[in-house]
């Protein structure tokens, strides 16, 4: 952290090291070794000093707490001031979870320029729409130029290409200005490839595995430590108003209190309006019941309307059937405002093996559930005018194993599927994957984005409770909150006036 003409305070945890030294300026300083495993100076260096740690004299490795590479994860970390952006936002209501809809975005894939910039560009026509709040999907600083971002190396630094510190600054910056709160996705349960966390100190355990390889051990003071003030960082230096943490059921810790728990105390020490936002596995509520987090994401909603719609049972589908009363039961689901649903989202679009979007045909059905769903509704950047291309899983790694690696995961996750051959995967690594998943706003559909703008303005008046009638014998819903009745038919055929496939929404 610089502190003007004091100098540069540098800290690391390095538990098993003798030495550590910052190298910069064309020469090596000396940290003083502290209790716990850290070491730490003030040192003569200024802002945007370009600098390495060196452990034990040996190779110079960039900062695992970096806060800026603007050469990427193979270069030198760059001393960061973030008290020179010029916020105008000291007037920013927060978040309130009762009037909350979430657009989740990718930066890169979200507009041509796939820049922090490029976003402020839509921001006013997004409050229009009637969201209250945008969710980054992860910005820290991965391999290569373009990932989905759950590859992060170094979880402090957003990424250079997107804009780095300043343009993350200006975005949120105008978020607030547009109205609009920023909220972004972190990643706690796994490091992507590039930043090599061991030469520092025990920051994996073999004793449990995700799907990623070895556990982060959150029993380490410093592994909990780099999570944590990592989510304080987010808050205090960028005033994002909300985190969603990725995947918290790879997330293992048999402390007391367990780090996830910590980490949102923390959090709303800094800043009580923040948003701690899970995301979980089905059937797992210990975020909101446990670990004081305001809400979670829940997928069963998803998984019901999706299979209620295509007849798709394979992979996780499979347990659920294409039944109103489920969804009923989805929708019946308390504690309403702290569950977070979604009838599209980047997993659910981009882990499909095409990243292909929901046909046509069910866009209406899709957002009149939705939207008029008490739970908190997540819409997926062009959802709301029927974006036709799909978003697809994509990459850049640099190390040529890693990328080969990659690609033959990518065909193997998909293997067991049987509409499609493993060897059709797109390629991960292949630029034209990324650049087919931008969004092309030319074939927008007015008559679906003027149903969203009806929906989102008229769910803003509604009470929460709800009332939901379940027709299985003629596949049809019918939901009422306060003097509005939505009614959703999911057969082939006319019911009560509503054509095959189709929605009616009226007042009494």
């Amino acid at each position: 952290m610089p502190h003007g003409d004091a100098g540069t305070s540098f800290a690391v945890w390095a538990p098993a090291a003798r030495s550590v030294a910052v190298r910069a300026a064309g020469r090596d300083h000396a940290l003083r070794a502290r209790s716990g495993g850290f070491f730490e100076a003030t040192l003569p260096l200024p802002a945007d000093t370009d600098y390495r740690f060196v452990l034990d004299g040996g190779r110079a490795l960039p900062d695992p707490c970096s806060r800026r590479q603007p050469f990427g994860i193979d270069g030198p970390s760059r001393v960061h001031d973030p008290g020179s952006f010029a916020w105008t936002d000291s007037d920013r209501p927060g978040l309130d979870l009762d009037t909350l809809v979430v657009y989740e975005l990718h930066v890169g894939a979200f507009t041509a320029a796939g820049t922090f910039d490029g976003v402020v560009e839509h921001l006013a026509a997004l409050r229009r729409l009637g969201v209250t709040a945008i969710e980054l999907m992860p910005v820290a600083t991965f391999p290569g130029s373009r990932n989905w971002g759950y590859d992060g190396a170094y979880a402090s630094a957003p990424h250079e290409g997107y804009g780095g510190p300043d343009g993350l600054g200006r975005l949120v910056d105008a978020a607030h200005r547009a109205g609009l709160g920023v909220i972004l996705d972190v990643v706690y349960n796994h490091v992507g490839p590039g930043a090599d966390l061991r030469a520092f100190g025990p920051y994996f355990t073999a004793a449990r595995t995700t799907f990623w390889g070895d556990a982060l051990d959150f029993g380490q003071h410093g592994v909990r430590e780099w999570a944590i003030q990592n989510a304080e960082l987010w808050v205090r230096d960028y005033h994002v108003d909300g985190l969603r943490l990725d995947a918290t059921h790879a997330i293992f810790d048999d402390s007391q209190p367990h780090v996830l728990a910590e980490l949102a105390e923390r959090v709303h020490a800094v800043d009580p309006r923040t948003l701690v936002i899970a995301e979980m596995e089905t059937g797992d509520l210990r975020p909101i019941s446990d670990w004081g987090h305001d809400a979670q994401w829940a997928d069963e909603f998803h998984h019901v309307l999706h299979v209620l719609l295509t007849g798709e049972r394979e992979g996780y589908y499979a347990e659920y059937e294409p039944s109103v009363t489920q969804l009923a039961e989805q929708l019946r689901r308390e504690p309403s405002n702290r569950l977070v649903f979604c009838s599209q989202n980047h997993d659910q679009v981009g882990n499909r093996a095409f990243g292909d979007r929901p046909a046509s045909g069910e866009l209406r059905l899709r957002a009149a559930a939705l939207l008029f769903a008490p739970q908190v509704p997540l819409l997926f950047m062009g959802e709301e005018y029927g974006e036709r291309r799909g978003f697809r899983f994509f990459t850049d790694h640099t190390d040529p194993a890693i990328a080969e690696a990659t690609r033959a995961g990518r065909r193997r996750e998909f293997e067991r599927f049987t509409s499609f051959a493993a060897e059709d995967v797109p390629d991960p690594q292949d630029v034209a994957t990324f650049a087919g998943s931008k969004l092309d706003r030319a074939g927008s559909d007015g008559t679906l984005l003027e149903l969203y703008r009806k929906l989102l303005a008229l769910r803003s008046s509604l009470p929460r409770a709800v009332e939901v009638a379940p027709d299985e014998a003629h596949r049809f819903l019918r939901l009422r909150r306060g003097d509005h009745e939505l009614s959703l038919n999911f057969s082939e055929h006319e019911h009560d006036g509503v054509p095959p496939r189709d929605i009616r929404l009226r007042s009494s």
